[in-house]
């Protein structure tokens, strides 16, 4: 029997929001110095670079992002959706295009550029102008949509369990701390908004 939409969309998400969570506190750490960032990040891909492990979690962004498109399309014909499921939409249709862009520019610059995707292939756009104008907002919406959809997700969920007034404040603290986290990174990643120099190879891929 093969699974429904909503039923793939919620486990391909579950994997991929421990993958996302774990990516997103090893990109906190580079508030302490880059060569902690570069140390927890090869522990992790110990784990998230092992070739079935990997495979799965290509197979499950594919599948996340073909199934949370089609249930929009669905959610399309439904009237009048509320407030925390337009937010869950809109946030969810950001994630899907920030998954396949980040996923094939990752892939790309391993492949073809013959880079280790470490912390400054992230970098290299946000502190190269005029490339910031548009990864500054890129990365800064795909951290907060990640927080806000489950935000939106927990709001719907919660209310039945703690009532609409307490699920609404989860769900206000869950976006929030999106904000935060957000901006810590983008903190971190421009080595405290002073800027950082960036070595030659990775301004290869923005065609320096």
């Amino acid at each position: 029997m093969r699974p429904s939409l909503t039923t793939t969309h919620y486990w391909t998400g579950l994997l991929l929001t421990v993958f996302i969570l774990a990516h997103l506190a090893n990109h906190l750490v580079a508030l302490s110095g880059i060569p902690a960032h570069l140390a927890v990040m090869n522990a992790l891909r110990v784990g998230y670079r092992h070739p079935v492990v990997e495979a799965v979690l290509l197979l499950a962004t594919g599948l996340q992002v073909v199934s949370g498109v089609r249930l929009y399309g669905q959610a399309r014909r439904q009237p009048g959706p509320s407030a925390a499921r337009r937010l869950q939409i809109f946030s969810g249709l950001y994630l899907a295009f920030f998954l396949l862009a980040h996923t094939g520019a990752v892939l790309s610059g391993r492949v073809w550029f013959g880079l280790d995707t470490n912390f400054y292939f992230a970098a290299a756009g946000l502190n190269t102008f005029p490339f910031s104008l548009f990864f500054v907002p890129y990365y800064f919406l795909a951290v907060t949509a990640v927080f806000l959809h489950l935000a939106a997700l927990h709001y719907q969920k919660a209310s039945s369990i703690f009532g609409p007034r307490r699920a609404r404040r989860h769900a206000w603290g869950i976006g929030g701390l999106g904000v935060v986290v957000a901006l810590l990174i983008l903190f971190a990643f421009t080595n405290h908004l002073r800027g950082l120099p960036i070595p030659a190879r990775y301004l290869r891929t923005l065609g320096k």
